[in-house]
């Protein structure tokens, strides 16, 4: 099979297509035929060398946690699931032909394998710092680079759930964040004083590492009111520093519920093929996203949709 392999640490350049062995559904697992992979900032930040505790790299590696796919071999011990089943979820190596997933769900009826590809790793960050900054219903979030995957399931999630919400991202992408039900604000000069006029803020996400902890802060009050997922020296300011995934069969479920019911729609901005795997880091690192980026992997989506029915 092709997949998308590193032997060194390093850009975009590093990142090769090559003939690889098939994995094989251990217990407790499954593989997929991959149909589209996700590509989510954590990827080129463990392609990078960065220091990410949760996941440890040993050279050459493959690259991806995010797939959908069509289920073809079943693990020892699995119930609910069967050969031929479209599945979305999170697993090891996806930018690859066949990966086997650790935590999946059904697709909801009605979404493409490139829209589903991007769910995965979103939805469960976007449950976890929802918890871990502690904002309750009728409280309002404020959420620093809003319009990429994780802000989008954020602002949708946070609604759901009775809490009011504020984004900042570009010019280009305010009308997006109003889509999505949030108050907006471009992230520009004067961008606190923006935020204040807006409303009171109970508690805020950094979702972009773009050196706002201060303000942050400053915003809440309270430096245990924030939390980050892209400043690694968050820490130092007293602020939480998001890293380690919680339940992914959890947050897949409320995806789920949420995408059936209509209050869960993260778009894909750009899909790439599998040998695009350089441009679409290269792109996911420049950021500006509005939604998902996706790989696109053996044949389109719309294909294998037609091809599995």
């Amino acid at each position: 099979m092709r997949k998308i392999s590193f032997a060194e640490f390093g850009g975009p350049e590093v990142l090769r297509l090559v003939e690889a062995e098939e994995p094989h559904a251990p217990p407790g697992r499954i593989r997929i035929s991959v149909r589209a992979a996700g590509v989510n900032p954590v990827d080129w930040r463990i392609r990078e060398g960065q220091v990410l505790g949760a996941h440890p790299v040993e050279l050459p590696a493959g690259v991806g946690l995010d797939a959908a796919g069509v289920v073809d071999e079943v693990g020892e011990g699995v119930d609910g699931v069967e050969v031929g089943d479209r599945v979305f979820g999170e697993g090891a190596d996806t930018y690859a032909e066949f990966a086997v997933l650790s935590a999946w769900a059904r697709m909801p009826a009605g979404l493409s394998f490139e829209e589903a590809a991007g769910y995965p790793s979103v939805a469960e960050t976007a449950v976890r710092i929802i918890r871990e900054v502690g904002v309750r219903p009728r409280q309002t979030l404020l959420v620093s680079g809003a319009s990429g995957g994780v802000g989008s399931a954020v602002l949708q999630i946070a609604r759901a759930r009775g809490i009011t919400v504020i984004g900042t991202a570009g010019a280009a992408n305010q009308d997006y964040l109003r889509g999505l039900g949030a108050l907006a604000t471009t992230y520009d000069e004067g961008w606190v004083e923006r935020v204040r006029h807006l409303g009171r803020v109970d508690a805020a996400l950094d979702l972009a590492g773009s050196g706002v902890i201060r303000e942050l802060v400053e915003l809440t009050g309270d430096p245990r009111k924030v939390v980050s997922i892209a400043d690694l020296g968050a820490p130092r300011l007293g602020v939480r520093f998001s890293g380690v995934a919680g339940s992914v069969p959890d947050a897949l479920a409320e995806a789920v519920d949420l995408i059936s019911r209509g209050e869960l729609h993260i778009p894909v901005e750009k899909s790439y093929a599998l040998s695009e795997a350089a441009a679409a880091h290269a792109d996911s690192r420049a950021g500006h996203t509005r939604g998902r980026r996706v790989l696109v992997i053996g044949v389109t989506a719309r294909a294998a949709s037609r091809a599995d029915d």
